[in-house]
């Protein structure tokens, strides 16, 4: 008997235990017959237990080996983290281009600096943390806005916000490894901010007026704009 090696184990004892089943309880002709029939299920049943145990060994060994490469790797992470910190550089995947570029910390913050005075968009919080009194004014307008029955008990619910599932927005950059000097392409994630929940809210009620209203003046394809 084959045995697929992606084959669960405890599905193949199962198959065993039914094809043992089926023989143990097939009719016997006469009683010499019988007696070889018995030996003969008593070999197969000594086969079919040393494979088993053949097999379990094999799934031992392969955990073993698979949880010894997940520590090393591990390990692997931690060193590589500890070196780039000595060597005070960062390891960043780049924009658009498959490939990771490795840049000096001091870049990384001249550029940022830069781009931050230009845009005026941005703060450094250093170690003000302005997320506790949002999260707790959010949470008042919205009790506000249910008392006053502006939204039902199901909306207020679902618009509430949780303390330990969010957090600030931040801004991060993907080095263009692709030009000259290496610029950096800014990029903000706010997918766990406080309000994100309210603005996907608000998008759901406007988006259908917003559309309707700029029918005449949106392309949704090549041939529209050439009609």
């Amino acid at each position: 008997m084959k045995v697929s090696p992606g084959r669960p184990l405890q599905q193949f004892i199962a198959e065993l235990e039914v094809l043992r089943q089926t023989l143990h309880n097939a009719p016997i002709a006469n009683k010499d017959f019988n007696k070889n029939k018995i030996m003969g299920s008593q070999n197969y049943e000594n086969d079919i237990i040393e494979l088993i145990n053949s097999q379990a060994i094999q799934s031992q060994v392969f955990n073993m080996v698979k949880v010894k490469k997940k520590k090393d790797y591990g390990r692997l992470v931690k060193r590589l983290k500890h070196k780039f910190k000595l060597a005070n550089v960062i390891l960043q995947k780049s924009d658009k281009s498959k490939v990771f570029h490795l840049g000096k910390n001091e870049d990384y913050k001249k550029k940022s600096k830069e781009y931050m005075d230009k845009t005026q968009a941005y703060k450094c919080l250093g170690k003000e943390d302005p997320l506790p009194d949002l999260v707790q004014r959010t949470n008042k307008y919205l009790l506000e806005l249910r008392l006053a029955k502006w939204i039902t008990q199901k909306q207020y619910e679902k618009l509430c916000i949780n303390p330990n599932e969010v957090e600030l927005a931040h801004l991060y950059y993907l080095p263009k490894a692709h030009k000259p000097v290496t610029p950096l392409r800014p990029i903000v994630s706010g997918l766990k901010h406080p309000t994100i929940k309210i603005s996907k809210f608000l998008d759901e009620l406007l988006r259908p007026l917003f559309d309707k209203m700029a029918a005449k003046t949106t392309v949704n394809s090549g041939f529209e704009l050439v009609k």
